[in-house]
């Protein structure tokens, strides 16, 4: 990446000829911040087993980068990811001209002829960072291509961006192996957020709209009632042999038996972080006796309710 460093817009070709650099205002863009590591640094990354699989050379964040330009005939040894947090920019690369706009991002490969730069009248401010490692092509199914990120209720913008702050921050803070490895798994989960989009945006899913979600939050909300198939029915609106094939075809379990696991899950979280007695369980999630409340919980979880407190509380006291 490159900033700005005189007022007047001047393209200069280095003498190399692999390079056209843009200089423009002496302070650089207003609230810049950038890091590259050390040769030495990428060096160790590209050895140590777990930073090698992928790694951060480069990364920073240029707000309202007006002028921003950058032209490499050669690319660059890293892979580029460029996120456009808002305004517009632009990038040429295999004869084509791709637009960047808000919420949308490109990856540029590694060693390819690539140019970008800032649309004039609305310049884009974006996070950037260069990356690579021995699982990038993990990831093939998102570079090269301009992919815009919907906007809604579940987009997890701001803790996706949380998640840059974090590499930046830790990066920041030095080059110690905790740091470098942490930023790698970091790294993962932030390029992973991108590939499987719907899968990061499940936990703050409306499920309004997804009858076996709506059918679990219903159960989940009941399992101290004593509830039927014909009540989870009538609560989606869906009759019970439907509801019962739509649940097997989607969960490969019963509505019935599903919701059966769900009160042994409950039961756990009782057993282990709750001081009631193992019969105030039993009833509190309507089992007709500790008994059978025994029973199916063995059926289940393969040890009894009373070696389970036993064994994972004393776990969760030690921490």
């Amino acid at each position: 990446m490159f900033r700005k460093t005189c007022k007047k817009q001047l393209y200069l070709r280095v003498n190399s000829g692999m390079e056209i650099m843009e200089n423009t205002v002496a302070e650089g863009f207003r609230g810049e911040r950038a890091i590259v590591t050390p040769y030495n640094i990428r060096n160790y990354q590209a050895d140590n087993e777990i930073t090698k699989q992928l790694y951060i050379t480069h990364i920073g964040y240029y707000p309202d980068a007006r002028f921003h330009y950058r032209e490499r005939s050669e690319g660059t040894d890293e892979n580029i990811f460029i996120y456009c947090e808002k305004g517009k920019g632009w990038i040429e690369y295999e004869e084509d001209k791709y637009i960047l706009k808000e919420n949308s991002f490109f990856i540029i490969p590694e060693k390819k002829k690539h140019i970008y730069g800032a649309d004039a009248g609305d310049p884009w401010s974006i996070y950037w960072f260069h990356f690579k490692g021995d699982h990038v092509n993990m990831f093939d199914s998102i570079i090269g291509k301009a992919i815009s990120l919907s906007v809604s209720d579940t987009s997890r913008r701001h803790d996706r961006i949380q998640l840059f702050n974090e590499m930046y921050q830790n990066l920041d803070m030095g080059y110690s192996p905790e740091n470098l490895e942490y930023i790698s798994f970091c790294l993962m989960h932030f390029l992973a957020s991108l590939k499987y989009v719907s899968q990061y945006r499940e936990i703050r899913k409306v499920k309004e709209n997804d009858i076996i979600q709506e059918s679990i939050l219903y159960m989940k909300e009941n399992l101290e009632n004593k509830i039927s198939l014909t009540d989870i029915s009538c609560a989606v609106g869906y009759s019970t042999s439907r509801l019962n094939t739509l649940f097997m075809q989607r969960t490969s379990y019963s509505p019935v038996e599903y919701y059966h696991q769900l009160k042994i899950q409950r039961a756990c979280n009782y057993l282990q972080f709750s001081a009631l007695k193992i019969k105030e369980i039993a009833f509190r999630l309507q089992y007709y006796d500790p008994f059978h409340f025994s029973k199916a919980f063995s059926k289940e979880m393969g040890i009894t309710p009373k070696e389970y407190r036993r064994r994972y509380k004393d776990e969760c006291i030690r921490g």
